[in-house]
């Protein structure tokens, strides 16, 4: 039985059964990309969902002058795709491409859905994952609306503590929807003591 998808499973569904993982496990397989490897292009129709076992990838959007706008960051054990492209089979609206080199378990969304249906367990664990991706985007809506930039990077920081060192400043001030500058300040705030 594969470790990590076994972990991955149990997260969202603690009683999963061995066969159910097995069955997700078979139609996953594990690739390496480099850094800077374009996973989905913002107005690809996407077909594969990923889940991270090791390295940091993001989903991004650019606006009319070309400015990028990072939406989510991606770590171990997360999972992703262009879940509105995948589920209506209608162009992306958001590029995801790797920060790092990363491992990644990749599978074909079709062949997931599949497994659904004929694996009522695989539905209910489905049904998890797309829980805690609305949890996760609500949280992030909330934090833009109600914390301050410091804040926001603060909680950053806490959920990937060593993200300074993985990721270039620009990005992370990217995600946290404030310039490079502001980030600079707020670090220079935090650690000046």
């Amino acid at each position: 039985m594969n470790k990590d998808i076994e972990k991955f499973m149990r997260y969202f569904l603690p009683n999963i059964s061995d066969d159910s993982i097995e069955l997700f496990s078979s139609i996953m397989t594990l690739e390496h990309y480099p850094k800077g490897k374009m996973l989905i292009k913002q107005g690809q129709i996407a077909s594969n969902f990923y889940i991270i076992k090791s390295g940091i990838a993001r989903s991004y959007m650019k606006d009319n002058d070309g400015k990028e706008h990072i939406r989510t960051l991606y770590t171990q054990q997360s999972t992703f795709g262009a879940l509105s492209s995948l589920i209506e089979k209608k162009p992306s609206n958001a590029s995801y491409n790797c920060l790092s080199e990363c491992e990644l378990y990749v599978a074909n969304f079709e062949h997931f859905l599949h497994l659904t249906r004929v694996k009522h367990e695989l539905a209910i664990f489905y049904n998890k994952v797309l829980e805690q991706i609305f949890i996760r985007t609500e949280r992030k809506v909330d934090d833009l609306s109600l914390l301050s930039a410091t804040e926001r990077y603060l909680k950053v920081k806490k959920q990937i503590p060593n993200i300074d060192n993985m990721i270039p400043q620009y990005h992370i001030a990217s995600y946290l929807n404030i310039t490079p500058v502001q980030l600079s300040r707020i670090r220079k705030k935090l650690y000046s003591v």
